[in-house]
């Protein structure tokens, strides 16, 4: 079965980065888009990003555009999302899916890691 595994979440302050990484296992289309979600407490799951292969675009909300990269290393079946100047609000579960097109919503997704936890403090 696809299996899609989050590593690198923890706590850091305002300001500071982390580095969130998905791996990714058993069969995917190699076409397959890869997106990053999160989901703070009372909040609805969104999108953070995405990097839709068949163009190699990418996209990302206001709220973290030029503050978060998205990339992929196909060699290695792992997905990397770069947090820089992280903000407070940035605190959320974060999760990695893949999906065949880059959908704005979480339900379009058919496989998902299973969240890594962000922190912010001020």
């Amino acid at each position: 079965q696809v299996q899609l595994v989050e590593s690198g979440g923890g706590s850091v302050q305002a300001g500071g980065s982390l580095r969130l990484s998905c791996a990714v296992s058993g069969y995917i289309d190699s076409s397959y888009s890869m997106a990053w979600f999160r989901q703070a407490p009372g909040k609805d799951r969104e999108r953070v990003a995405c990097l839709y292969s068949e163009t190699d675009a990418t996209y990302y909300p206001d709220s973290v555009k030029g503050r978060f990269t998205l990339s992929v290393d196909k060699a290695k079946n792992t997905g990397h999302l770069e947090m820089n100047r992280l903000k407070p609000e940035d605190s959320a579960v974060y999760y990695c899916a893949t999906s065949r097109n880059c959908y704005s919503s979480a339900s379009a997704y058919p496989y998902w890691g299973q969240g890594t936890q962000v922190t912010v403090s001020s």
